[in-house]
């Protein structure tokens, strides 16, 4: 997938495939997400009223889809903020690098699936606010 649109956070459709036996979606790096998947996570028993997130990546994508259930993603550019709800299984959000990213309003028994380009390395989160800020000012981020 090489698209323009990739440079701002969009919901990607992906394949559904129904059988009366059970539906399954896949995901293949470069082909339904724009990059290589190098890193898969998880986030469940999210305690209610709790959030996730509250970071950004410098050169991390993320795929973020619900696998199961139900939660929110506030996206923030250091300019404007939108909101996303994610609540199916064959959508996916991404995200490219330089959005602040927080999740919450989990229902009860989600599970939120990430696929990253990169493997872990703290160096390529922002986790104060008021940094990414600045950075997003400094066009380093």
């Amino acid at each position: 997938m090489n698209d323009s649109r990739l440079n701002r956070p969009i919901i990607i459709d992906l394949p559904k495939i129904c059988d009366p036996r059970g539906n399954l979606t896949f995901v293949e790096g470069g082909a339904q997400v724009p990059f290589e998947i190098r890193r898969a996570y998880w986030i469940y028993d999210v305690p209610g009223g709790e959030s996730r997130g509250s970071h950004a990546h410098i050169s991390s994508h993320s795929l973020i889809v619900a696998a199961s259930g139900s939660f929110d993603v506030e996206l923030d550019d250091g300019q404007q903020v939108s909101r996303f709800s994610l609540n199916r299984s064959y959508k996916g959000l991404y995200v490219p690098p330089g959005y602040w990213r927080t999740l919450d309003n989990f229902s009860s028994g989600s599970v939120c699936m990430v696929l990253t380009s990169t493997d872990f390395s703290e160096a390529d989160y922002v986790r104060d606010y008021d940094l990414f800020l600045k950075m997003k000012a400094d066009h380093a981020l």
